[in-house]
């Protein structure tokens, strides 16, 4: 079975037996001013059982409620727990759209394969967060910077304590809307590179969606957020390699010379998660530096160059110093793209370009792109129709 689930073999997810029970006390959208990332739930939840055994249950849509486990359930103990982020929007003549959730369905099979879970068929498991989706369609927020925020989770449910493959699992979906990432606008924001905490280590997990590559970031982040900084550039190694902003993919311009520009991202391995939004980023950036291509950014420099490689700290201060540092930015799902202002390294700050309105060129031009994408003003295959 390919990753994108092509085939369902015996025992998988099964569209044909999805059953759907109605909440009888629907709840009300709140104004989008209110909402905070994560913390309203809507009517709905759709839960799958999968055992060793017999493979995939019935699915089922029901009302949102709390789970039932075994106190000695794998997923409190082990940390046998995965999951993705996906959002839905809807366009202005009010269909609602996923965006790229074959990507999506790509990486959830990668960890399920990393944490000894089974595979799911992606096609089928689009259409089961369609439906889903489609129940709750009213709690889709319209106004600009707003969505559904989709959190498809698979945990081991296996009771009984001991290291090993969870021979049964709960798949399940739930459903919140969102509003701006940030409250107070699209601000650019502040890191701090730690040089004392790491996110991930060569060998691990650090390139899947598991419960377990989150914990560890919240005290660093809290004491970063005691300083001032809004979020934790993690660092690795002596030389203080750059991998992740928080929770998002970083990337780092810098103008060379001859006046090309040189969009970089470090590369994909186990230590860096592989990002919708970064693989977007990258597929426009590239289509645009594309000289054999018509395609062409509004805002973009005329001569780009996009890499993949390793940066260090002292790359960035280097270029600050000799000026040719453009601009850093943070992209990811639940926020899409952020840019950065400063970063506190070694008890002093690098002060980073920003454009007037706080973001540099490519951060804005990218941003226009991928949301006109989101939510269907620019017609692309990415945008996928519930």
């Amino acid at each position: 079975m390919s990753s994108t689930g092509t085939s369902t073999p015996a025992g998988g997810l099964d569209l044909s037996l999805l059953k759907i029970t109605r909440n009888p006390a629907p709840g009300v959208l709140p104004p989008s001013n209110t909402l905070v990332f994560g913390q309203t739930p809507t009517d709905h939840m759709l839960t799958v059982e999968w055992n060793l055994g017999t493979g995939f249950e019935a699915p089922e849509i029901k009302p949102y409620g709390p789970l039932s486990l075994d106190p000695s359930a794998s997923v409190l103990h082990y940390s046998t727990t995965m999951f993705e982020g996906m959002k839905a929007y809807k366009d202005k003549n009010g269909v609602a759209r996923l965006f790229r959730p074959n990507k999506n369905m790509e990486r959830f099979n990668d960890g399920a394969a990393r944490m000894g879970f089974p595979a799911v068929d992606g096609e089928v498991f689009t259409e089961l967060i369609k439906k889903l989706v489609d129940v709750d369609e009213h709690w889709i927020p319209t106004d600009p910077g707003c969505s559904l925020y989709i959190r498809p989770t698979m945990i081991g449910t296996k009771a009984g304590l001991g290291v090993t493959a969870s021979t049964s699992v709960l798949l399940y979906v739930i459903l919140s809307p969102a509003g701006p990432y940030y409250a107070s606008g699209r601000k650019p924001i502040s890191l701090l590179a730690s040089t004392e905490h790491t996110r991930a280590f060569p060998g691990g997990t650090g390139n899947r969606k598991f419960g377990l590559n989150y914990a560890g970031g919240i005290v660093p982040q809290t004491q970063a957020a005691k300083l001032g900084y809004n979020q934790i550039l993690w660092l690795l190694g002596e030389r203080h390699m750059l991998t992740e902003v928080g929770m998002m993919n970083l990337f780092v311009s810098f103008r060379r010379p001859d006046g090309t520009v040189e969009l970089v991202t470090p590369p994909l391995a186990d230590l860096i998660l592989p990002g919708v939004t970064r693989d977007s980023v990258l597929c426009l950036a590239r289509a645009h530096a594309d000289p054999t291509t018509p395609f062409r950014i509004a805002g973009f420099p005329e001569k780009l160059v996009v890499s993949e490689r390793e940066l260090y700290m002292s790359d960035l201060v280097a270029a600050q110093a000799n000026g040719t540092l453009a601009e850093i930015f943070g992209t990811g799902t639940a926020a899409i793209l952020l840019a950065v202002e400063r970063i506190g390294y070694m008890n002093s700050d690098l002060k980073i370009p920003t454009g007037a309105d706080g973001m540099g060129p490519l951060a804005t031009a990218l941003l226009r792109e991928i949301e006109g994408r989101q939510i269907g003003e620019i017609e692309s295959e990415w945008s996928v129709i519930v």
